[in-house]
Formats: structure tokens, C-alpha cells, sequence
């Protein structure tokens, strides 16, 4: 039932975002509402429960640092600046019933997503046992989602600091970037899988690694490192970047 409950927070909250989004005119907010929507979620299913352990409580702790963290820095980003290209490709303007598409294609599809992605917080949220305290397991998965965290959120700053200059080479290969392709989103796995430890270690059920799955498979197959590199397949300074530093794992670069 609970699991039911929260399918229909998600939803709704969705559907908020959607309706905003028609009157913005521009489907990208959809962006701003990924990072919030698991803070929603890992709360809302917290004050579903009948008591909430210490481990639970950190790890909505955790997800609430990364989501509100990712939710200012798009919503800056994104702010005074066009709707994304990625979401005119997703949703054209002449698609027919385009308002349709949007919702399902866009908002409800991030919805369900999300809500699967939250299955360990949400099974660590519905029956941890308040006398759980935070052992070695837990803190192992702590100091792995503060390596996720601090590849992405500096990640985003060198990225935006490189973008900023007026005078600047094509492509940033300094600083994290130098090791990786990808740090943001290497980032954000390695977050995910570092919740699962937590959760794992107060004895959610191992079905449960769906949840980082999906965000691994989303994020290396699908909407995140694919979509980027087809967009400077043609780039020969990018394609030259590409061939000495790793696509998604920090590696030294090759010479």
C-alpha cells in the first residue's frame, strides 16, 4: 500500500510540473523537477512509515544535499537562456497532441523512473528498524556517495566557470575533466550505488539494485553519455579529447 501511496506522490507531483511547464512554454523544467522530485519522494515515504531509523535518516539526508544541490544549479543554468535542444528533439513542435507527448514522453516517463530508482530508499524508509545505527557497512556507502558527490557538483562548477569565459578553448580538459569525459555523470552514478550500500546495509531486500541499475543504465546508454557524444561525433577537437582521456571512468589520460 505504501508503494501505491507513493506512486501517486510521484504523479501528482509530476503533473504540477507538467502543468508549469505549459505555461512556461518550454518542457526543460522538467530538469529543475528530477533533483526535487527525490527529495519529495525520500520524505514522503519517511512520513509514511511507523519509525525511521538512524540510517534511514541519513540517507535521505544525503539525497536531499544532491537533489537540491542539482535542482539550483540547472534552474541557474537554464534560467534566461532557450529551452534545451534535447527537449525539441524528444518533443517536436510539430508532433501532434504535442501537450500529450510531453506528459507521457517527458514528466510521467521521469516519474516512473524516479520512483523506481528510489525502490531502496523507499523499502529502507518503510521497514528499517528504528534501532538500526550506523555501522561500518553504512559509513562505507557514505564516504563512496561523497565521492559521487564531489565528482559532480565539481564537475558542474568547472563546467560552468569554463563556459563563462569569453575567451576559452572549444572543449574543457582541465581538472576533472582532464580524467574523465564525463565527471557529472560519473558523479551521479557513483552516488546512487553509494544510497544502495547504505540501504543495503540496514537490510533492504536485493532485488532492490534495480534502483541503481536503472540510473546506470539511464545514464551510460541512454539520455546521458550517448546523447552528448552523438552531439560532437563530428568535432574533431572533441574526437581528439575523446582519444586520451576516458569516456566515463576517472582515468589518468593517455599520452
Amino acid at each position: 500500500m505504501n508503494y501505491l501511496i507513493t506512486g501517486v506522490i510521484v504523479f501528482a507531483y509530476m503533473t504540477a510540473w507538467f502543468v508549469l511547464s505549459q505555461v512556461k512554454k518550454r518542457n526543460d523544467v522538467a530538469d529543475t523537477a528530477w533533483g526535487l522530485g527525490f527529495v519529495v519522494l525520500a520524505w514522503g515515504s519517511a512520513l509514511l512509515a511507523s519509525s525511521v531509523s538512524s540510517v534511514a535518516i541519513l540517507v535521505n539526508v544525503l539525497i536531499t544535499i544532491w537533489g537540491a544541490r542539482l535542482a539550483s544549479h540547472i534552474y541557474l543554468r537554464n534560467r534566461n537562456k532557450p529551452e534545451d535542444a534535447r527537449y525539441k528533439q524528444i518533443v517536436s513542435d510539430d508532433v501532434k497532441f504535442r501537450w500529450l507527448v510531453s506528459y507521457g514522453k517527458v514528466f510521467l516517463l521521469q516519474g516512473l523512473l524516479l520512483w523506481i530508482i528510489m525502490l531502496p530508499v523507499q523499502q529502507i524508509n518503510f521497514g528499517s528498524d528504528a534501532s538500526s545505527t550506523i555501522g561500518f557497512t553504512a559509513a562505507l556507502g557514505a564516504i563512496i556517495w561523497l565521492v559521487g558527490f564531489i565528482f559532480e557538483s565539481v564537475g558542474d562548477k568547472q563546467l560552468s566557470v569554463f563556459l563563462a569565459q569569453k575567451k576559452r578553448p572549444k572543449v574543457l580538459q582541465t581538472g576533472l575533466w582532464r580524467y574523465t569525459r564525463h565527471p557529472n555523470y560519473f558523479g551521479e552514478v557513483t552516488q546512487w550505488w553509494g544510497i544502495f550500500v547504505i540501504s543495503f546495509s540496514a537490510g533492504v531486500a536485493p532485488w532492490t539494485i534495480i534502483g541503481p541499475l536503472t540510473i546506470t543504465g539511464l545514464v551510460l546508454f541512454v539520455s546521458g553519455v550517448p546523447m552528448l557524444e552523438r552531439r560532437y561525433a563530428n568535432d574533431p577537437e572533441y574526437q581528439d579529447y575523446a582519444e586520451h582521456t576516458s569516456k566515463f571512468l576517472p582515468l589518468p589520460p593517455k599520452k
